[in-house]
């Protein structure tokens, strides 16, 4: 087979791939900003619940806590596709990564202006949203920035439950034509054209954020 063929068998995961990396990543920001805010908060047992779920994302295999949710889950009584169990797998996983980016940054602004909300009156969710994400938020940036190409890069171990991905359609061809090489070069090259446009998409998004910063 020639490189362009390989390139058009192997193309057929590509919106799968891409789908899997922006829902997952998507779901994983929110799923990080709710449990890094409440890793913040005062009250002890929404602390340790917080971070036992971060503790317990970071402390596993993703590939042990994807099997987990798609054969375990079952077991009792709750049954995913595999999309839904990809997308679940991805998100809760980049999202206990986050969730300490956001903490880290939150924790990060001033004790001053903390001082000040609170002589304002303002209450602990008006400090959260009006002074320290507004500040926070475009030093999350780049570190968000490099979870998300890892998540894309993370995404390829949806094909072990048969999902349509770039890695599940070049395991397929690799099977049948045993052009390991070359099937596998192309697939390399399709990844890190991804993580290219994502990484380009998302240092605009942080210029973007860092001028309106400025501007406040």
């Amino acid at each position: 087979m020639t490189f362009t063929q390989i390139a058009l068998n192997v193309a057929q995961g590509l919106q799968m791939t891409v789908e899997l990396t922006l829902l997952s990543s998507v779901l994983g920001v929110l799923i990080a900003f709710v449990f890094g805010t409440l890793k913040t908060v005062q009250w002890r047992p929404v602390r340790y619940f917080a971070t036992a779920y971060v503790e317990i994302f970071r402390g596993t295999s993703l590939i042990v806590q994807l099997f987990w949710l798609y054969y375990a889950l079952p077991l009792l009584g709750l049954s995913l596709s595999p999309f839904v169990a990809g997308i679940a797998a991805l998100s809760l996983n980049i999202g206990a990564y986050g969730a300490e980016v956001v903490r880290g940054a939150l924790q990060a602004v001033p004790r001053g202006q903390r001082e000040a909300a609170i002589a304002l009156g303002f209450t602990p969710a008006q400090r959260i949203y009006r002074i320290f994400y507004p500040q926070a938020l475009p030093e999350m940036m780049p570190t968000f920035g490099n979870l998300a190409v890892q998540n894309l890069k993370d995404s390829s171990v949806v094909s072990l439950i048969s999902l349509a991905d770039l890695t599940y359609y070049a395991n397929n061809l690799q099977n049948l034509t045993f052009e390991t090489t070359r099937i596998y070069t192309v697939t390399l090259f399709a990844y890190f054209g991804l993580a290219l446009l994502l990484s380009w998409a998302i240092r605009g998004l942080e210029n973007r954020l860092r001028r309106w910063k400025t501007r406040k």
